[in-house]
């Protein structure tokens, strides 16, 4: 296996939506504004193995105090391997410095994301407004 990762790729809508579907996230049911969204990131990183998206990750920045990671998605035939983890570390390694790093993670993910760093915002608690159905 030989991933390449990449800070200028533009993936297509299909290969977008083929991700977002093997992973059942709900912002596929929204091809449209989940690709506007992505486009509008302040970073997209993307995985590739042999040309196939095999995972993204992207951030939302003021571009100098604080970021926020909102999608990290992998294939989940290469889940386990380390492309998430290669993906979160370009990411940080962007944001490096910054005053603020934050992210939601739920389920399996916040042993992955404590491996990378992250911790519990003091005594913050998780709210949204969410229009999906997915948690």
């Amino acid at each position: 296996m030989s991933i390449e990762i990449s800070l200028s790729d533009s993936p297509e809508m299909d290969e977008v939506l083929e991700l977002y579907r093997g992973n059942n996230w709900s912002a596929a049911d929204k091809p449209e504004k989940l690709m506007a969204a992505l486009k509008a990131s302040h970073s997209l990183v993307t995985a590739r193995d042999s040309g196939k998206l095999v995972g993204l990750g992207n951030a939302i920045s003021d571009g100098h105090l604080v970021v926020y990671y909102p999608h990290l998605l992998v294939l989940p035939e290469y889940q386990g391997q380390g492309v998430g983890k290669e993906l979160m570390l370009v990411m940080q390694q962007c944001y490096q410095g910054f005053h603020q790093q934050m992210l939601t993670a739920d389920g399996d993910a916040v042993g992955f994301y404590k491996a990378l760093g992250f911790t519990r915002a003091g005594k913050t608690e998780p709210m949204w407004v969410y229009a999906g159905n997915d948690h």
